[in-house]
């Protein structure tokens, strides 16, 4: 199932690369750089393209904005670079960054270079052929790298301006909600409830910290022998923004069912040795000196999330009908909108079930 996301390809018709031009520019930027160069594609990702690069007996990770139309603030390379560059400073764990190119004339879109992090991607979150041990040290990993990056101090590292602090939810609502509209190629009636009713029910409470965006499973890379991330990566969402919000973001696996996208509802958690839902939130809250979670702010963050992530899949499935879609598998993923706005409106109605 997950074997088409993994490894290399030969590079796209579509997105290829001038690899003079791309030489010429790297070899005085990056210290031991130099022709000759072998470039591949990954697989992987939905949004920017990214190529393996082979230079001198290193292998670097190119990640650039798609060729064509795209949406506005859409594909932010430039954001990708500058908070891995702050992150590596401080011993987090991402690549390690090389290089930011923000001038089209180079190979077409903006770029930039960082290591290519050796180890595992694991795609199937119900970690097959792992020992119960093994799955348990793989989550509780996972939890504890989320925790630490909410935890670090985003103005310590020259973050302060990375996004704007207060009245999160309520300004990636309206995000959202305008990229949604620009990108909507038929009407999804649980995404119009969803629009109209987010807005009004925002929890209360502002928190600032370092989001990802999209943390999850296949967005790190573990060590090739032991459960500990070496690198995190697809940074391209990250923002100032609310903790809680994209914790639940993570957590969304476990109320989505197998099969309808990335999720664990419904699985012998136990015996496969997974976390349930508490008790992966009560070691977060452990890790980040935080107070329990009230149960409907918690459904909200959850409905929240799904809203979003429909609201991107809505995005790919435009991005496909323009030709700009960086994935052979776009098509599939862009389908995913109705079936996840559904989900977060299951969410909204646990909290109107209890009210």
């Amino acid at each position: 199932m997950y074997d088409q996301f993994v490894g290399t390809k030969p590079v796209e018709e579509r997105q290829r690369i001038d690899l003079a031009r791309l030489t010429e520019y790297l070899t005085p930027r990056i210290e031991g750089f130099r022709a000759p160069i072998e470039i591949e594609q990954f697989r992987g990702g939905q949004s920017n393209p990214t190529y393996r690069i082979s230079a001198a007996g290193r292998r670097y990770a190119l990640r650039r904005k798609p060729p064509g139309k795209l949406l506005p603030s859409a594909h932010a390379v430039e954001r990708e670079f500058r908070v891995i560059k702050a992150l590596h400073s401080v011993g987090f764990p991402v690549a390690r960054p090389h290089a930011l190119c923000e001038d089209d004339s180079v190979i077409g879109t903006a770029f930039y270079v960082m290591d290519c992090v050796d180890g595992r991607v694991l795609w199937d979150q119900a970690l097959p052929g792992m020992s119960k041990p093994e799955r348990n040290a793989i989550w509780d990993e996972l939890n504890r790298v989320i925790a630490l990056l909410h935890t670090i101090d985003y103005r310590a590292i020259g973050l302060e301006d990375f996004g704007k602090p207060g009245n999160y939810i309520a300004r990636q609502v309206e995000r959202w909600t305008r990229q949604y509209r620009a990108s909507e190629t038929a009407r999804i009636e649980t995404m119009d409830r969803l629009i109209e009713w987010l807005p009004k029910h925002v929890p209360a409470g502002e928190e600032t910290s370092i989001v990802h965006g999209d943390f999850r499973l296949d967005n790190v890379i573990f060590h090739p022998s032991e459960p500990r991330i070496v690198a995190v990566l697809d940074w391209e969402l990250s923002t100032l923004g609310h903790p809680l919000a994209d914790f639940a973001y993570h957590c969304m696996s476990w109320r989505i069912p197998p099969g309808k996208f990335r999720g664990i509802e419904g699985l012998p958690l136990d015996e496969l040795g997974i976390p349930g839902e508490d008790e992966y939130i009560d070691a977060y809250c452990r890790r980040t000196g935080r107070a329990a979670i009230n149960r409907s702010t918690w459904d909200y963050y959850l409905a929240y999330n799904l809203f979003r992530i429909a609201a991107i899949s809505q995005g790919i499935a435009r991005r496909v009908l323009d030709g700009t879609a960086a994935s052979e598998h776009a098509i599939e993923a862009g389908s995913k909108a109705p079936v996840l706005a559904e989900l977060g409106w299951q969410q909204a109605e646990r909290i109107l079930n209890r009210t």
